[in-house]
């Protein structure tokens, strides 16, 4: 998400969007236009819309599209349509784009359906429905090469880590770091961004978990929301999936389908550790330094942008946290210090 607009888009300014793209929809003839529907939330600014195509174009175009509001000045749908050219060319299914109007910030897509991964996820139908998953994201880690997107390197990694303290240390629990305190996070943040950045690097979807796979017939799974794409950590995206924010599996499990990755990507010629424990470890510092990112988002969400709807998944981001920090020794900082803001802590709970 853009951090440049520090509030979100007005009603008035979302009516005057939805003005001008009932306008150039209708200019296109492709769908009608009153059969609009919102087609999902989004924690970003960017809105979208699920309508229904002109009958004499269904059996060419499916029954529904989707339009995509996404208003120029604080959404990149160039870097969007970039990105959806590269993961389509490594043969990952992605929203194809029907029709454009780059300047005004709208797009209308092919309709991937509505059954996200997180919707259909259980334990019985998990194991195959990763194993697509990371079919998916090996696809597009092999199509890799460098200068294509934006890099993934030491600013990136402290800037979205610097999250953490920012919003959910200062802004959720009220806590001021003090000298020594900050000193103690540094050395962590040092820790985990010398890892991250020693590991071998390959195109990123950044945001590739249960929320943003959509369960599909054929082609499974459908990919969306990859316009944050850069070129980064070989582990980034697989701990993005199996470390989810929204749905959490056995530590044993993650471990299996992290050693059945490790063993296609080996497979390929995917850039990955060669030793399994170390590849494991490269996984676990990567997983971190996104939960940090994501305890700081998940609140500027709320305390910002009046989405309070993610901080019911804060406690299962803290716990990933908790767990990778316990392992590693000199991690193991972070734990003292969660610990000394422990009863700072807002209650979220109901009173009778």
């Amino acid at each position: 998400m853009s951090s440049l607009y520090q509030n979100s888009p007005t009603s008035a300014e979302q009516d005057a969007r939805l003005a001008l793209l009932t306008e150039w929809l209708s200019s296109l003839d492709l769908v009608e236009v009153g059969s609009r529907r919102p087609a999902s939330s989004d924690a970003s600014f960017r809105r979208y819309f699920r309508l229904d195509v002109a009958p004499a174009l269904r059996s060419k175009l499916g029954d529904t599209l989707i339009a995509m509001d996404a208003p120029p000045e604080r959404e990149n749908v160039p870097a969007f349509i970039h990105v959806q050219g590269l993961l389509a060319d490594a043969g990952v299914t992605v929203p194809a784009i029907v029709a454009r109007d780059v300047e005004r910030g709208f797009l209308l897509l092919s309709d991937l359906g509505t059954t996200t991964y997180l919707a259909r996820l259980d334990s019985d139908n998990a194991a195959f429905m990763y194993s697509d998953a990371v079919d998916a994201l090996i696809k597009f880690q092999l199509n890799s090469q460098p200068g294509v997107l934006p890099e993934f390197d030491r600013a990136f990694v402290l800037r979205e880590m610097n999250l953490f303290p920012e919003w959910y240390l200062n802004r959720h629990l009220g806590v001021t770091l003090d000298d020594k305190q900050q000193a103690q996070l540094d050395k962590v943040f040092e820790t985990i961004t010398a890892n991250v950045l020693s590991q071998q690097q390959v195109f990123m979807h950044r945001d590739f978990h249960s929320r943003n796979l959509m369960f599909l017939d054929q082609g499974n799974p459908g990919v969306l929301d990859f316009q944050d794409a850069v070129y980064g950590p070989v582990t980034y995206d697989l701990g993005s999936l199996l470390r989810d924010a929204y749905i959490q599996w056995d530590e044993e499990i993650v471990l299996d389908w992290v050693v059945r990755y490790w063993q296609s990507a080996k497979q390929v010629g995917l850039p990955v550790n060669p030793d399994i424990d170390a590849f494991y470890r490269d996984f676990e510092f990567m997983a971190l330094q996104r939960h940090l990112k994501i305890l700081g988002i998940f609140c500027r969400l709320n305390y910002r942008d009046g989405k309070a709807i993610y901080m019911g998944d804060l406690p299962t981001v803290l716990d990933y946290v908790r767990k990778t920090a316990h392992r590693y020794t000199e991690l193991k900082p972070l734990i003292r210090l969660l610990d000394s803001f422990e009863d700072k802590a807002p209650q979220v709970g109901y009173t009778f």
